[in-house]
């Protein structure tokens, strides 16, 4: 085995090779796809200035969605198969974050996050040449750990390959390399969840007895106030975590709880939206709260927020764009942008006054897409600890 680096500015891709011709045809795909994406974010970066220019995430999760599936709504889901890729959508990912505490008490940040990305929508027939590395999917994972004084991040890229990235359904496995979450049986839990970095590594043990819960219309979760732009969308909030770290060649042991998000879709957004501010709370009073922000930049269109509170026995009440109101209270400037690292969320319905603060006001993500995303705690009406993510800053 060995390991191999390319550079794209500030952009570093991992992979791992097996041999020579797989090496030449991985790494090819891995660079052009990394060159399309991020020429298409920078490009749209420089248009901020412009007041008719789309630019932010928007330009990244929107585009040309024939011959991909569409999202509709009156889907049900289905459980442990929806856990698996779906390779006929455009992008989908699997993101756990996790709160948690070492031994010692010092609170501890992990995230883990495995993005598939198709190249190409499904063929209509099948060609007669099909081998193993023949594939329209690209996998790109993120992994980062954080605490009050570091934020350590690293990123994968890999095309889609039994032997390299994908999912496997008994056991069920979500794989790129060895960044792995691997379950006992077809379902997610328990699990364990593992990934080695130069700067980091853990290895976790997950389990849940809760319900999944389904966002937004039962699993369809709407983006802009039309409901032309949506994903399919489960959470599961209510994991519990040990298991150890090892940092700074210290092996730690670490528990606390987990929170993962599962999400698909083949528009994610549409072109005038710049990007969101999401925030995954556990209350004190044992529920859970997950909140998103999609911000528009077109002068025509007001922001788009949707909400969920939930319960460890599957219960919860959907939260509507008008009953939710943010605002951030403090910016900080990272080496990947400036970003409200503080916020003031109200949900009069939920008898809800909350205010943030993060962990660390430094955890941006400097990778090939930039974004913030770190612990938070929270006070107010109810304390508590979460995740909150920023994208398109």
């Amino acid at each position: 085995m060995k390991l191999k680096s390319h550079y794209l500015g500030k952009v570093k891709l991992t992979l791992i090779t097996r041999s020579i011709a797989p090496c030449i045809v991985r790494s090819f795909a891995v660079l052009s796809f990394s060159l399309l994406l991020t020429a298409c974010f920078y490009e749209s970066a420089d248009n901020k200035n412009s007041s008719h220019a789309s630019s932010g995430m928007g330009q990244l999760l929107d585009g040309n969605t024939q011959g991909y599936s569409p999202v509709q709504p009156g889907k049900q889901l289905s459980f442990p198969a929806d856990h698996q890729a779906h390779d006929g959508f455009r992008q989908e990912w699997w993101y756990l974050t996790a709160n948690l505490t070492t031994e010692s008490g010092e609170p501890l940040g992990l995230q883990w996050t495995q993005f598939r990305i198709a190249l190409a929508p499904p063929s209509p027939t099948q060609t007669q040449f099909t081998s193993d590395w023949q594939t329209k999917q690209l996998y790109m994972s993120h992994t980062a750990m954080t605490s009050k004084q570091q934020h350590l991040a690293a990123e994968k890229w890999t095309r889609g390959n039994a032997h390299f990235a994908g999912t496997q359904v008994s056991p069920l496995r979500i794989q790129q390399d060895d960044w792995q979450w691997q379950s006992h049986n077809d379902q997610l839990f328990p699990a364990t969840l593992s990934a080695n970095t130069t700067e980091f590594s853990y290895q976790l043990q997950l389990d849940s007895q809760a319900p999944f819960q389904l966002q937004g219309d039962n699993g369809y979760s709407r983006k802009n106030a039309a409901g032309t732009v949506a994903s399919y969308y489960y959470s599961q909030p209510f994991i519990e975590v040990s298991g150890t770290i090892e940092r700074d060649g210290k092996t730690i042991n670490v528990s606390g709880d987990a929170w993962l998000d599962r999400e698909w879709s083949s528009q994610f957004l549409s072109k005038t939206q710049q990007g969101w501010d999401w925030f995954a709370f556990r209350l004190d009073d044992g529920s859970a709260l997950m909140l998103f922000q999609l911000r528009d930049n077109s002068g025509e269109q007001q922001d788009f927020y949707s909400g969920r509170r939930m319960y460890p026995d599957g219960s919860g009440q959907q939260i509507n764009s008008e009953q939710i109101s943010m605002t951030a209270t403090a910016w900080q400037q990272t080496d990947s942008g400036r970003y409200p690292v503080a916020w003031d969320i109200s949900i009069p319905s939920q008898t809800i006054e909350l205010s943030t603060q993060a962990l660390n006001p430094n955890a941006s993500m400097p990778l090939s897409i930039p974004y913030w995303e770190g612990p938070v705690s929270i006070s107010g009406s109810h304390s508590g600890l979460g995740y909150m993510e920023l994208t398109g800053y």
